[in-house]
């Protein structure tokens, strides 16, 4: 049996994940990369796209958008993976109902932008991206096998 590694994915909001995996991949700032146990020690800046955690041969797959990820090992020896997201969120949570709400959430911002009406754009261009994230990674997933 290999040995697992521990990973929680923290969001502003809640708690998304804690628990042993045999790996994860991510996606960084700089490409997406894959972690083992006895990973090396990192910091990096967490890209928007699909965290897939893989414990016993099936994939337990998350959107992502932006954050923070550290590697390192704890007392036991055990590796410890953490990423500060943005927003995450399990891939069977991404119900077309709320995919359509996102969608319409951007565009009502985008008019607002375009009607020159008073828009944080900061605010906006979060929005956007973490709609847009949640689109492309559920179409990614629709007929993919995955635990839930």
């Amino acid at each position: 049996m290999s040995k697992q590694l521990k990973l929680r994915i923290v969001t502003p909001e809640s708690l998304v994940l804690d628990e042993l995996v045999d790996q994860v991949s991510i996606p960084t700032i700089l490409g997406e990369i894959t972690i083992l146990s006895d990973h090396i020690p990192l910091i990096t800046e967490v890209a928007s796209g699909d965290i897939v955690a893989v414990e016993k041969g099936e994939d337990i797959p998350f959107a992502v958008v932006g954050g923070f990820l550290e590697v390192k090992k704890n007392e036991e020896g055990i590796t410890e993976v953490a990423i500060l997201a943005d927003f995450a969120e399990h891939v069977s949570n991404l119900s077309e109902e709320k995919i359509k709400e996102a969608k319409e959430k951007a565009e009502e911002m985008r008019q607002q932008m375009i009607n020159n009406q008073s828009v944080d754009f900061e605010h906006f261009k979060a929005e956007l991206e973490r709609s847009l994230t949640r689109v492309k990674i559920a179409d990614k997933w629709r007929v993919r096998k995955y635990r839930k």
